[in-house]
């Protein structure tokens, strides 16, 4: 496993992702650094280390958000809703992945536990609060059908819609070349260029960067 990167980003949040498991997903935590309040975003395979980093940093978790219900994204929700009380969010249509998630995970070979149901759903528009900042939700459907991206000043993450000069796949159950193509073009793509894009898998990038060279979805 890769060491935790931690990220300088021209906002109140502060972001940290973690490389974790054997699909080499990015977990991420977000926290206010004054109020210490955090979220942790897709807790997937290994992610069980991130809660070192939340203990270390004497962060107070607040709540699990999944980008979307894919089991590499979602399986340890469990994990962190055990060890801290917090509630899962995810959007509404991607419930049905977190309810199907040992059964898919099993199909690729992995074991996955299973998530609590969420607490509430993520929706278009909506402002997640975290301490004196917040994350805005965009519903990114393409990878999945409640496919979401999470953004703040200067930084957006984008989950399995939007990777560095690559887009999530679209060839598993509810996926759609089109819709993630119009998700990202018409949401993403709407940020400013200098916004920090931080995936699900692989390396961050930056909104203006793929706008230009990303060969799916370049303008």
């Amino acid at each position: 496993m890769a060491p935790a990167m931690e990220l300088k980003l021209p906002n109140e949040l502060e972001v940290r992702s973690f490389l974790v498991g054997p699909l080499e997903n990015n977990t991420y935590l977000v926290w206010d650094h004054a109020t210490k309040e955090a979220v942790i975003v897709d807790p997937g395979l290994g992610s069980e280390v991130v809660k070192e980093a939340i203990i270390s940093e004497g962060l107070k978790p607040i709540a699990i958000l999944n980008t979307h219900g894919h089991f590499d994204h979602a399986s340890n929700n469990g994990f962190f809703a055990s060890a801290f009380g917090c509630p899962v969010f995810i959007h509404e249509a991607d419930v049905h992945l977190l309810e199907g998630m040992a059964e898919h995970a099993a199909m690729f070979g992995f074991t996955a536990q299973q998530s609590p149901r969420p607490s509430g759903y993520l929706s278009e528009g909506e402002k997640i609060n975290v301490g004196r900042g917040f994350l805005t939700v965009y519903h990114t459907p393409g990878h999945s059908p409640g496919g979401v991206c999470l953004g703040a000043d200067g930084f957006v993450l984008t989950g399995d819609t939007l990777f560095a000069q690559s887009i999530g796949r679209t060839d598993l159950p509810g996926g759609s070349y089109e819709q993630l193509l119009d998700s990202i073009r018409r949401k993403l793509f709407s940020l400013p260029d200098e916004t920090e894009a931080l995936p699900g898998h692989g390396p961050s990038t930056s909104i203006g960067y793929e706008k230009r060279h990303n060969p799916f979805v370049r303008l």
